[in-house]
């Protein structure tokens, strides 16, 4: 007798097909786990600003265990405690970004800062799509190691066919204290640098703007392009809520811990009531961000796409 062909159509073959995969999957050995990767993220952002291109770098980062040592050291362990719950941050750590960017106007490539040595900037600059011989301009704001570390290293200088720009105030101030880093990555660089003070124009839509108290001479800068604005504000303020909400906080590495808040005060509310956003070396990453009147302090509001059109 003839075997029966069972009647086969479009539907039982979809379902036929569906259910493979399940019984395999029920009839093999599970699979290993993925892999931990670890925490990652990027490297660069870039932004426009009008007729600019704004790219923040990201140099290094790394977790500082106990940051009362550093933020707020003029208020008690209860006061620090209680800011940090309010804005769901521990107490026992904080991460540290170090961010310096590039502005292309158009016409010249201009490098804020350095990063804490070359290997981190020489990275963060190749991946951003750039290479340290394009870089026309070097511009520091300050001599602290982590703005200075990438400017020198055993191969000689990261930017050799750079120029260089600081401020005269910063410059005087550590030729006269001086210490092994500024003596190791700016010292041998001192015949090539341009000395500015508050005011002056490093390029066309690139001023500074003095704002002194972390260190003697510490700058930031303004961008302006087409109408619109930006702020380099490198240390002026280093935590996102430590130095914003509570700008009278003392920060263990303002070298004038009175004038630094005053600064931070003025700066802060500049762009919180022009509506100017600013880029915080020691920021969040991507190290964007507005601020905004909040009592008696300042709040942060990362950039999402506004500088995305």
């Amino acid at each position: 007798m003839p075997l029966k062909t069972p009647h086969i159509n479009r539907r039982s073959v979809l379902l036929g097909g569906a259910a493979l995969p399940l019984a395999a999957a029920t009839a093999s050995p599970a699979l290993a786990a993925a892999e931990m990767m670890g925490v990652g993220t990027t490297r660069f952002n870039r932004v426009k600003l009008g007729g600019f291109e704004v790219t923040t770098l990201l140099a290094g980062t790394r977790t500082v265990p106990n940051p009362q040592t550093i933020f707020g050291m003029n208020v008690d362990a209860d006061t620090f405690a209680a800011a940090s719950a309010k804005a769901n941050i521990p107490t026992d750590a904080a991460q540290f970004f170090f961010t310096p960017t590039v502005v292309n106007t158009g016409s010249e490539l201009i490098l804020i800062d350095t990063g804490l040595n070359p290997a981190g900037i020489t990275a963060a600059l190749e991946t951003a799509g750039y290479r340290p011989d394009q870089i026309d301009t070097v511009v520091i704001t300050h001599m602290h190691g982590d703005h200075v570390g990438g400017l020198m290293g055993d191969g000689g200088e990261t930017f050799a066919g750079a120029k260089y720009v600081t401020g005269a105030a910063e410059f005087d101030a550590w030729d006269m204290a001086g210490n092994d880093t500024f003596e190791a990555k700016v010292r041998p660089l001192e015949d090539k640098i341009a000395m500015i003070k508050g005011g002056d124009a490093v390029a066309s839509g690139v001023t500074a703007i003095e704002a002194f108290g972390h260190t003697p001479g510490h700058m930031a800068y303004m961008l302006e392009s087409e109408g619109k604005q930006l702020v380099l504000g490198a240390d002026f303020a280093n935590h996102y809520v430590w130095s914003l909400a509570h700008p009278d906080w003392e920060v263990k590495f303002d070298r004038d811990k009175e004038a630094a808040a005053a600064t931070r005060r003025k700066m802060l509310s500049m762009m919180a009531g022009s509506e100017i956003p600013f880029v915080g070396y020691h920021m969040p990453w991507p190290g964007i961000g507005y601020v905004e009147t909040r009592g008696d302090g300042y709040h942060y509001v990362p950039a999402s796409y506004q500088l995305m059109l």
